[in-house]
């Protein structure tokens, strides 16, 4: 019987995943909003074999505190990587709360068609009041309505995604023919709080649809490809995972890593000394990469992958890549992304036909 594989998602968003890492990082800190460190984090991801990275986002800019005072945006973060690495897949939030589906529905095609096939959604909703002030609209109220917000966007992106069918752009330069009309199809959505009639303005996806990512409380709403789930241990995590609604389920993980300079719990102490490591009520390893190692082996049956949350991007991440995922590769868990597939190919997700063209191909 062969091993299960273990799939590897990094979260590259800012310096890391402690508020304060930003005085740990190796470079200048108003490197970080630039493109040079973005492609850098990047690529050292993709090199070290992760099938792909996360970014995170927000509608609203970091609080008071030590944390960084702002950041570029998700898609267009994404975008920039997509079109300066060749094989990493690529995953940007983005809320559905106050978003205009039929721009973001263009937007994230546009990164898939840049990234050829390897760019993803990771679907959040947002609470904070300041949101819907900093966009002058009116303010969703109450889990039911994000909840039901969420839902009419994903359904309406996915709608618009599959609104040009695959064969619809013909560029026929003898006849001047660029389209068929036949296989482009409108939208014609009506819910609560917006309307779109559609269709894209984008072709379809490489993908046909990106990959779709969304948090366990979102999973009965949303139909994720891949649902993020919680829990303190191991145990609580595979339970999760097989409760979870989607066909693939990914382990939330925070990491601190011994260096070469300190160990993990010296790390932490420095930076806890000006903020604390927020508690999400997921897995935590603060030790060694061989201890890592064996608690991803752990999880390996349990989960079809992890999503890591590194303390400092610049000391974790080289640990990450040195030690933890060559070892994970060289035991059969982990595997490296291929040159020229897909995200779902690297997931093992299938390529959805679009459902206008089962529709349309539907006797009458």
């Amino acid at each position: 019987m062969s091993r299960p594989v273990l799939r590897l998602a990094l979260e590259i968003d800012g310096e890391g995943g402690h508020p304060a890492a930003w005085r740990r990082a190796l470079h200048p800190p108003g490197a970080l909003l630039t493109g040079r460190r973005l492609v850098s984090v990047a690529r050292a991801a993709e090199a070290a074999g992760f099938p792909l990275v996360t970014l995170d986002d927000t509608l609203v800019p970091p609080g008071e505190g030590t944390d960084v005072v702002g950041r570029l945006g998700a898609v267009e973060r994404a975008a920039y990587i997509a079109a300066s690495t060749s094989l990493v897949g690529v995953v940007a939030t983005v809320s559905t709360t106050y978003v205009e589906p039929s721009s973001l529905a263009s937007q994230l095609a546009s990164v898939d068609h840049l990234s050829l096939g390897r760019a993803g959604w990771l679907v959040s909703t947002e609470r904070d009041a300041d949101a819907a002030r900093t966009w002058g609209l009116v303010r969703v109220r109450g889990e039911a309505n994000l909840r039901q917000e969420a839902r009419d966007v994903v359904q309406v992106v996915r709608d618009l995604w599959d609104s040009w069918e695959d064969a619809a752009v013909v560029r026929d330069a003898a006849t001047g023919r660029y389209l068929d009309r036949e296989r482009v199809h409108y939208v014609d959505f009506e819910g609560t709080t917006f309307s779109v009639k559609g269709p894209s303005i984008t072709p379809r996806p490489p993908q046909g649809q990106l990959v779709v990512m969304a948090p366990a409380h979102l999973a009965d709403v949303v139909r994720p490809d891949i649902v993020l789930v919680d829990g303190p241990t191991p145990a609580d995590a595979a339970t999760a995972a097989r409760v979870a609604r989607a066909p693939l389920a990914f382990a939330e993980l925070d990491v601190a890593l011994d260096t070469d300079d300190a160990t993990a719990v010296e790390r932490r102490a420095d930076l806890e000394f000006h903020a604390p490591w927020p508690e999400h009520g997921r897995l935590r390893h603060t030790g060694s990469a061989d201890g890592l190692v064996r608690l991803l082996s752990e999880l390996a049956p349990e989960v079809a992958g992890v999503r890591i949350h590194p303390l400092v991007l610049d000391e974790d991440l080289p640990v990450l890549a040195g030690r933890v995922v060559p070892a994970l590769v060289g035991a059969g868990i982990a595997h490296r992304p291929l040159p020229g597939a897909s995200l779902r190919g690297l997931l093992g997700l299938p390529r959805p036909a679009s459902r206008f063209a089962a529709l349309r191909s539907e006797p009458s």
